[in-house]
C-alpha cells in the first residue's frame, strides 16, 4: 500500500481510494485518511448477503458480525454514508460518483 501511495502521489493523483473493511477495528487507519465513505445496509440485508456469498449459516454470520465493531461506530467514522439498500448496480454507481464529486473528483 505504501508503494502504491508513493507512486500515486508522484503521478500527481488527486485522490487515492483505500478499501479497508475493518477500518474501525484496526485503529491505525483513520488518522491517516482525509475522508471516509461507508457503504451501509440494514443488518438483515448484511446477514442475507454474507449467507448468500459464503454459504455460512445465520448463526455463523451473526458470530462474525458480533466480533466486529458495531454498526454505529462504523457510521460514526464516516464523512459520507451511502445506503446500499435495494439499489441496482447502476443506482449504486451513481451514488458513488456523486460521493466522489464531494471528494473533489
Amino acid at each position: 500500500i505504501g508503494e502504491q501511495e508513493t507512486r500515486a502521489r508522484a503521478e500527481g493523483r488527486a485522490c487515492m481510494v483505500f478499501d479497508i473493511p475493518l477500518l474501525v477495528e484496526s485503529g491505525r487507519w483513520r488518522a491517516g485518511l482525509d475522508r471516509v465513505l461507508v457503504v451501509d445496509c440494514s443488518p438483515e440485508t448484511q446477514v442475507a448477503r454474507v449467507m448468500a456469498r459464503s454459504g455460512l449459516a445465520q448463526a455463523e454470520v451473526d458470530a462474525i458480525i458480533a466480533a466486529q465493531a458495531p454498526r454505529a461506530l462504523r457510521l460514526a467514522a464516516a464523512d459520507i454514508v451511502i445506503c446500499n439498500e435495494g439499489l441496482s448496480l447502476e443506482q449504486l454507481d451513481r451514488e458513488v460518483r456523486e460521493a466522489a464529486r464531494s471528494f473533489g473528483l
